[in-house]
């Protein structure tokens, strides 16, 4: 009996002493910060991890940040089914500010010609936070890693800075955040409680895992079918980023995961130095974690199989994609198997990887960007004077579709001059494409219209791929000369 009270009484300590909890919890000690640059609380009205922070709420604060901070831009790049912005900050140094677009056409032409110089370059990461709504964490990390990156000062921060652009995209899902921090603030008690069973922790159905039509956002890298997905592949696509991080949750009884993940099931289309970088990367991460406390995981679980997400498509693209999933909370505080989990807890470990990615990119920045250009250099080197053509005689449609996930990913297809046939298919003019396979995005090609039937580990997390041209119910036909064409 009085070991039940002791517990309850630390449970009660612990939450009491969560009201408590400011930025200092979150960032890291002995550094000063700019006073003029706004902290998250003096724009949202609470500390980060006292309330869910809602959706309107964090872009307010990412608008302010740009406002007063000049290492800081801001792009709409959309809007959602419910009529959100898609934002994206664009951060670094000052001076690489007033050149940003030149910095981003040498980081382009880097990967078109192996001769270019990248030791000088920076180097570009991607940070997404939150594709699923009820994985929150992710976006409220967002607003102490957008406050550190404006307002941190120091060598630290500056040579960082110098040497990295950071894409920062706060929200990769506007309305299931939304609905989210709705369900969890308004189910939350004045006296937090952390019973498992309180309605808190069990929100209604759809849930908010998905967007605005209960679509799955995180298999919609390659698909490229909602508002969302076509802002952050224009993003992706206009930047290559050597680094994309993709920040989600997973059970409360869970600790920390981050990539690589089980080695057996990464995609064989994916390089072996993909993961070995990753590896190294992971390192950065572990030694984070070590610092604050925070038990976490790799290798033991999740694949890199199917490019179709976010942790995945960098891979096909010549970046590294890293996927991080937090043990959630799914409310302000639950009783887990490992004891209380708090919101503030899962938040400062989402933002402690956001810092030891950042750190991992700026010192191996030269390797990284020397992977990236040997990547397409490869492609090129393999050149096949061949073509894939696909088509539909029949219906124009589905081939006018495909076509368009095409473009989104920036591969060259053409419309047939002619008719002509393969055996008893018919690919006719205006209803079908060709594809050049000597082309950028030759691997990403390869990738989306590949039939594999044998894998080395027949386990996956769910998908192992989405083969384009059986999606879309098309004929189609691999290795056809282009001179037929």
């Amino acid at each position: 009996m009085k070991k039940v009270f002791f517990l309850l009484l630390l449970a009660c300590f612990s939450l009491t002493a969560q009201k408590d909890i400011d930025l200092s919890y979150y960032l890291p000690k002995n550094i000063s910060y700019n006073k003029n640059i706004p902290t998250p609380k003096m724009i949202i009205g609470h500390e980060v991890g006292e309330w869910h922070v809602t959706h309107d709420k964090l872009i307010e604060y990412m608008k302010i940040l740009a406002k007063f901070s000049d290492r800081i831009t801001i792009e709409n790049r959309g809007e959602t089914f419910e009529g959100r912005p898609l934002l994206l900050l664009k951060i670094t140094s000052p001076k690489n500010h007033e050149n940003i677009d030149v910095i981003r056409e040498n980081h382009i032409k880097a990967t078109d010609d192996a001769t270019i110089n990248i030791s000088k370059l920076p180097i570009v990461v991607y940070q997404g936070f939150s594709i699923h709504g009820n994985e929150p964490s992710g976006s409220n990390a967002a607003l102490v890693a957008a406050y550190y990156l404006a307002a941190a000062e120091g060598n630290e921060i500056n040579n960082l800075l110098e040497n990295t652009v950071i894409l920062l995209d706060p929200s990769l899902n506007p309305d299931g955040l939304q609905r989210f921090a709705y369900w969890a603030n308004s189910n939350k008690s004045k006296n937090i409680n952390p019973d498992p069973n309180d309605r808190e922790y069990h929100e209604v159905w759809p849930r908010a895992r998905t967007n605005h039509y209960w679509f799955d956002m995180n298999r919609d890298w390659l698909p490229v079918q909602l508002p969302e997905s076509s802002a952050r592949i224009a993003t992706y696509h206009k930047w290559l980023p050597n680094i994309l991080t993709d920040h989600h949750e997973m059970g409360s009884n869970s600790t920390f995961f981050f990539q690589p993940g089980i080695q057996s099931r990464t995609h064989p289309l994916t390089p072996k130095m993909n993961q070995k970088l990753t590896r190294e990367i992971a390192k950065y991460h572990a030694s984070a974690l070590d610092k604050i406390g925070s038990t976490y995981y790799s290798e033991e679980s999740f694949d890199d199989f199917y490019y179709g997400k976010g942790s995945t498509f960098p891979d096909i693209n010549g970046g590294i994609g890293i996927l991080f999933e937090q043990g959630s909370s799914r409310g302000h505080a639950q009783e887990t198997n490992n004891g209380l989990l708090t919101f503030p807890f899962t938040i400062r470990n989402q933002f402690t990887t956001v810092l030891s990615t950042l750190k991992a990119a700026n010192d191996m920045r030269v390797k990284i960007l020397k992977y990236q250009q040997d990547f397409y250099k490869n492609a090129r080197n393999t050149y096949e004077k061949k073509a894939i053509v696909f088509g539909d005689e029949k219906d124009a449609a589905k081939s006018y579709h495909l076509a368009e996930v095409l473009k989104k990913h920036k591969i060259k297809i053409h419309e047939l001059k002619s008719d002509f046939k393969v055996g008893n298919k018919k690919f006719k003019k205006g209803y079908s494409y060709i594809v050049p396979k000597n082309q950028k995005n030759k691997f990403l090609i390869k990738a989306m219209f590949d039939v594999r039937k044998q894998f080395k580990d027949s386990l996956f997390y769910d998908v192992s791929a989405w083969t384009f041209n059986h999606a879309f119910g098309v004929d189609f036909e691999n290795n056809i000369s282009l001179s037929k064409a």
